[in-house]
């Protein structure tokens, strides 16, 4: 008796699309990096025939569009996906890239560009009319990324983490990183850790210029009586955590620590962390985004 025959592996199809000023070009051109076929502005109309052409190769294929593609008209989008999702040959993943109108109007201003939907109007007005254009899509899709706070490099990190195709054989990649809470929160960390509320050592002078690297520094901290307490909890929260998350197939973490200027407390207790996850078994890269920013009474004003 023959066996059946296997069926066809899947082929991964994502459909990006979103605000115009949102991050679509970063995102396809983070795509290709990683090994995707992508196409933007492709005509909506022909996407079907485009994912039943032969192709020897199969790879994982990105379709960039949003309203100044031909064709463009959101229900028509919508039944097109409800279409290709039904099909057992495609894995499809639907991606909306939003930001906040304010952001986007900075953004359309600094970079002098014209809204594809202003049509002689303030640029605030084509936002809102694209934002309304849009709205069914963005309900619609199963991943949303909103880019108000992020860098371009913040977006190009968030796309390797979700769509990476080596991720899965890969294993769990975490990253810890250091911050400064006054100079804003991180945007893609997953696990956020609050280190204020030991004593900073930017009110001791001969401490203040340099950083948690240094051993003077790192002294000063585990001399805090609450440190080692916190420490030691923070760790076995971790060590419980990230096996779970592993066997969940998750496969990026951030594990961010914050201080008041994100030089001495929060670098200091990342370093160590890191150090404890490698002995744990882990293999943690490790960042320190404020590490060179200038010391300043007026960041550290409140003396936490």
């Amino acid at each position: 008796m023959s066996e059946p025959e296997a069926s066809p592996p899947q082929r991964q199809l994502l459909l990006v699309t979103g605000l115009a000023g949102a991050g679509k070009s970063t995102t396809l051109a983070v795509l290709e990096d990683l090994g995707w076929e992508t196409i933007d502005n492709f005509p909506v109309r022909m996407l079907k025939r485009l994912v039943t052409m032969p192709d020897e190769a199969r790879g994982p294929l990105a379709i960039g569009f949003d309203s100044r593609t031909r064709g463009f008209v959101p229900a028509d989008v919508i039944a097109l996906v409800k279409d290709l999702a039904a099909r057992p040959d495609i894995a499809l993943t639907f991606l909306f890239l939003d930001c906040a109108g304010g952001e986007l109007e900075r953004r359309f201003n600094e970079t002098r560009r014209r809204h594809p939907m202003a049509d002689g109007r303030p640029v605030q007005e084509g936002i809102a009319a694209e934002r309304e254009l849009l709205e069914p899509l963005r309900r619609w899709a199963e991943v949303m990324i909103d880019t108000t706070a992020m860098t371009s490099n913040d977006l190009q990190t968030r796309i390797r983490e979700l769509f990476d195709p080596a991720s899965e054989e890969a294993g769990l990649t975490i990253t810890m990183s250091s911050f400064g809470f006054a100079r804003g929160m991180p945007p893609l960390a997953d696990l956020v850790f609050d280190m204020r509320f030991l004593d900073n050592p930017h009110w001791v002078p001969e401490l203040r210029e340099q950083t948690g690297q240094d051993a003077a520094v790192g002294d000063h901290i585990e001399r805090d009586p609450a440190f080692a307490e916190a420490f030691e909890r923070i760790r076995g929260l971790l060590l419980m955590l990230l096996p779970r998350y592993a066997r969940q197939g998750k496969p990026y973490v951030h594990i961010a620590f914050g201080c008041t200027g994100g030089r001495h407390r929060s670098v200091f207790t990342t370093e160590r962390m890191a150090q404890a996850l490698r002995t744990a078994g882990f293999s943690p890269t490790v960042r320190h985004r404020n590490l060179g920013s200038r010391a300043a009474d007026t960041i550290e004003r409140d003396r936490r």
